[in-house]
């Protein structure tokens, strides 16, 4: 007897039981247009001037949000002189709500400064809280500071700030404030600081034409400054060689980004300094003389090696350090120097120090109060010298919570991380709360990292979550 063939699957095809699930559910709601006007015009207004425009096209809801919102204009990827302009001036009115944030390249000058003027005068910018611009050498047209009242937010870069221009501008709600690759005289410099009352932030970065800044602030946080060789027609214009903290009471955080023509800095008043970093002994190989020479008073330290310690600075609690070569020494002695130290960032290049501790530092660790509640280490492979490093921190921190340990991807496995383990002795380790991370991760921010002024605004600038 013939065996009788099943009957043809539906034309659709067959129905599979998480098919039938998902055409019994009902469609998903769309909770972000949802939400108030308000809210999506903020959202609107944190994306790029192209993609802002876009949303439009998204749904009926969305079609009016743009023209409301207030309004991102950033010149980059738009077009370029005469054209650029254009461009400008047809988003600014056909844009209903306030512009928030203008940013503006050397390409807009490119149009005739008549074109220009006509522009940044218009009123749709009366009320503009952050600017960008650059002018490639050139210095601003004079109506670029016609903000100056509104404004919170302000970054200048790749030109010249003559004297004449910098000279009686004042900036009374202004935050933030970032200098790159500007040319000024110090005497402008210490002007246009002074003409910000309110400014918690400054980043100073390849910026030259002044050898010293002096900070007399009251509201400053944050400090991001480099001194990194600049050259300009094939010479080296004035570099800055120091940095004075005369009174700055509310200042939390100095942040050292790129060495290399050395620095003295002198902390006088600075009551609330809680981080500071990037110190190094030289990690990309420099002299003795383009060291970061940081005195507290008549206490010392010259690159990571405390010259004299004539008194401990109790208030820091947060050091990102970049060593040449781990060196436990060398962080012993910043623990002598910073004794509530809690968080501690460490990026080395090698590790040829043996870090061998338990003979050499014996009498230290009985007297030594370590207060270190999250230590992160960057290029762990488990070698001797890491090994030693790490396991003293696991035997003698106290108050250990967090360690985290990069690793580096051609060494992670299961086999690694049970040996280091062992080696470590994590069972033994005296803080019994403690937590070890391993992970190939990128876990701490570099001074690379730190692009724009607003990077400065956070409470821990070198942590990155893995």
């Amino acid at each position: 007897m013939r065996r009788r063939e099943p009957p043809p699957p539906p034309a659709g095809g067959p129905m599979t039981r998480r098919r039938k699930l998902a055409e019994s559910k009902p469609p998903a709601e769309d909770t972000i247009s949802n939400l108030p006007d308000a809210v999506l015009g903020e959202i609107i207004s944190l994306l790029p001037t192209k993609d802002g425009a876009r949303t439009q096209i998204l749904a009926s809801r969305w079609r009016h949000l743009w023209r409301s919102a207030p309004l991102n204009l950033d010149c980059r990827g738009l077009k370029h002189g005469d054209e650029l302009a254009g461009a400008l001036s047809r988003i600014i009115s056909s844009h209903q709500g306030p512009c928030r944030r203008l940013c503006i390249h050397a390409d807009l000058l490119d149009a005739p400064s008549t074109t220009v003027d006509s522009l940044l005068r218009s009123d749709a910018l009366g009320n503009l809280q952050e600017l960008e611009f650059s002018c490639f050498e050139q210095p601003p047209p004079a109506s670029i500071f016609r903000f100056s009242l509104t404004l919170r937010v302000v970054t200048i870069g790749c030109c010249n700030l003559p004297d004449s221009t910098v000279q009686g501008i004042h900036f009374p709600l202004l935050k933030q404030l970032g200098l790159e690759f500007v040319c000024i005289s110090e005497c402008s410099l210490h002007s246009l600081i002074a003409g910000c009352p309110t400014l918690e932030s400054l980043l100073i970065h390849r910026s030259f034409g002044f050898l010293c800044i002096r900070i007399n602030s009251l509201s400053l946080r944050s400090v991001g400054l480099d001194s990194y060789a600049v050259s300009r027609n094939n010479k080296v214009p004035l570099q800055l060689h120091e940095l004075i903290i005369d009174n700055a009471p509310c200042l939390e955080r100095l942040l050292l980004l790129h060495q290399e023509t050395g620095l003295d800095i002198s902390v006088i008043e600075a009551p609330k300094l809680e981080t500071i970093g990037f110190l190094s002994d030289g990690y990309y190989e420099c002299s003795q003389d383009q060291l970061y020479r940081l005195a507290f008073g008549s206490t010392v330290i010259l690159g990571l090696h405390v010259d004299n310690l004539a008194m401990v600075v109790r208030t820091v609690k947060i050091v990102a350090v970049r060593m040449r070569n781990l060196c436990l020494d060398a962080v012993i002695g910043l623990l002598a120097c910073f004794p509530c130290l809690e968080k501690l960032y460490i990026k080395a290049r090698t590790s040829e120090s043996s870090n061998a501790w338990r003979r050499k530092h014996r009498n230290l660790i009985n007297c030594l109060d370590i207060r270190l509640k999250t230590i992160v280490l960057k290029s762990y492979r488990g070698i001797k010298s890491q090994v030693n490093f790490v396991s003293f921190f696991v035997l003698n921190a106290r108050m250990l919570e967090s360690m985290t340990l990069q690793v580096e991807t051609s060494y992670y496995n299961d086999e690694f991380l049970v040996e280091q383990r062992r080696k470590l002795q994590l069972q033994d380790r005296v803080s019994r709360g403690a937590q070890f991370h391993f992970t190939t991760d990128r876990c701490i921010r570099t001074s690379w990292d730190i692009k724009h002024v607003r990077d400065l605004d956070v409470v821990d600038p070198f942590v990155r979550r893995c």
